[in-house]
């Protein structure tokens, strides 16, 4: 990958990049067609990263199929998959890890806690080896969007990074490949979500911008659902993730909730004008 990497920057050439786990939806689709255009050769990584998944969580479950992305990626035009081995990227005695001091501790972090440190460490060392000039993100893991755009300041990676916004459902949930997870009565309910967010920009728009009164009737919406547990609602700011408690600026309400077992995650920029 990195020998790859060196021709085309040799030549020229502008690599973007799409890091994946793998098991491809419309929603990594949309991330692909976004580096093709912003790149002469466009690599997209395949790699389950145990680092940022804790015990019990569903690491040995997590959906795979590399056949079928081998096929959407090269029908979307992707120029090099990368599917590192685990025993590559974590080499036995492996004790280097990229943590951050502030922006984890919000958000999926809280009930996460060794998360976003398993998604930088894998990160920094994909760009290491893919070396891009470009690479793209989904705004629907916003948190590690951030988180992602802070490592690459405060490192002095030079690599461009893009968010792409999320892609849904007809129906408005938000494309993720543990929805397939989700019975046909928990995919229904699962549009608790998203009608959250609707009623949260619905309050707004109507004046409320009290954020402990939004994310009340948030909650409640949520919690009439049955086999819903809420992890979090939260409205805080865009750059830093501290809560705001009025909404006189542009804010971003994310959520997590348990579907069944599924944890689902979701989120909405809230515009007071």
């Amino acid at each position: 990958m990195q020998e790859h990497s060196d021709l085309m920057r040799s030549l020229g050439k502008t690599i973007a990049f799409v890091p994946t786990m793998g098991f491809l939806h419309e929603g990594h689709l949309s991330l692909i067609r976004k580096g093709r255009e912003l790149g002469d050769n466009l690599v997209v990584s395949i790699f389950v990263n145990p680092a940022q998944f804790s015990p019990g969580e569903d690491f040995e479950s997590y959906p795979r199929n590399l056949d079928r992305d081998f096929d959407l990626a090269e029908k979307s035009g992707v120029d090099v998959i990368f599917t590192p081995d685990e025993k590559e990227l974590y080499p036995r005695n492996f004790q280097t890890y990229v943590e951050l001091e502030k922006l984890p501790n919000h958000l999926c972090g809280i009930s996460r806690p060794t998360f976003f440190k398993g998604v930088a460490t894998v990160v920094a060392k994909l760009f290491n080896t893919v070396k891009p000039h470009v690479a793209v993100f989904g705004e629907k893991d916003y948190q590690q969007l951030i988180i992602i755009r802070r490592m690459v300041r405060d490192l002095n990676f030079e690599i461009n990074i893009v968010g792409v916004p999320t892609l849904r459902e007809p129906d408005g949930l938000a494309m993720s490949s543990r929805n397939t997870y989700l019975t046909s009565e928990q995919r229904i309910d699962a549009l608790c979500i998203y009608k959250a967010l609707k009623k949260a920009q619905e309050l707004l728009k109507n004046g409320i911008n009290d954020a402990a009164n939004i994310i009340n009737a948030a909650s409640e919406l949520i919690k009439s659902h049955m086999g819903t547990t809420i992890d979090y609602i939260t409205i805080c700011d865009p750059e830093t993730l501290v809560d705001m408690e009025t909404i006189d600026s542009p804010a971003l309400m994310a959520l997590a909730v348990k579907i069944g077992k599924t944890r689902l995650i979701d989120n909405m920029m809230l515009n007071p004008e």
